[in-house]
């Protein structure tokens, strides 16, 4: 995996078509469950965080591009080796605090911004070591997200086969 567009690549065979369902606060146009309208996800592009787009006919074109700015460039991805940019890309697709995760994974102040010293401070650091606490994190604030339960195994499931993708 060398560029967004091989991360996107590999994150829509995750993400991929449409779902509605009602146990999942994403789909929900308030981000929680049975306030707003269940307008669903697609191509990892929700409801919650898009309550005004068509989500049912958005085209992967365009879920392309939202991801690009939006989970792609915003957490500056291509700065990073590319197992941790990765990592950060598919995590802020998938929900939480990326930026905040990546910042205590090095040391450094966690104000959920990645500035100049969250990339020397990455770039420093031993990649797999990062990648590794990186999804430590990631996977104790999902541990803590009580309200959706059902999605849980799901989710620690992504960031195993994130884990064995980086293995390679």
């Amino acid at each position: 995996m060398n560029s967004f567009d091989d991360a996107f690549a590999a994150l829509i065979n995750i993400e991929r078509g449409f779902t509605d369902n009602p146990s999942d606060p994403g789909n929900w146009t308030s981000g929680k469950i049975g306030v707003g309208s269940c307008r669903g996800t697609k191509f990892g592009i929700s409801a919650a965080a898009y309550p005004d787009l068509d989500i049912v006919n958005i085209t992967l074109e365009q879920a392309k591009s939202i991801a690009k700015k939006k989970y792609w460039d915003k957490y500056q991805c291509d700065q990073f080796d590319v197992r941790i940019g990765y990592q950060i890309f598919d995590a802020a697709f998938n929900g939480g605090h990326p930026a905040m995760w990546l910042q205590q994974s090095v040391g450094v102040k966690a104000d959920g911004d990645i500035g100049q010293a969250t990339i020397d401070a990455v770039r420093s650091a031993d990649p797999l070591k990062v990648q590794m606490r990186f999804d430590a994190y990631r996977l104790q604030y999902m541990a803590e997200c009580k309200d959706s339960p059902a999605f849980a195994n799901g989710w620690m499931n992504r960031i195993a086969t994130n884990l064995l993708r980086g293995a390679q």
